[in-house]
């Protein structure tokens, strides 16, 4: 009986070293990084209005 065992054993020895005997292979770091064109800013997202704060809150 512990022939069988063994065997079953091995088995299962054999199965995981076969899944997870090796490390997998490096990824490069030019390969993790992605690069994207910056897009012109948008000149009328940030414009700022000294008087604006006035007719906001006086108003």
């Amino acid at each position: 009986m512990t022939n069988t065992k063994k065997d079953v054993q091995d088995a299962a020895e054999t199965a995981r070293r076969a899944r997870f005997g090796s490390l997998p292979e490096r990824i490069r770091l030019e390969d993790t990084v992605q690069e994207l064109p910056a897009t012109a800013p948008d000149p009328a997202k940030d414009t700022y209005n000294s008087d604006e704060w006035l007719t906001r809150n006086a108003l």
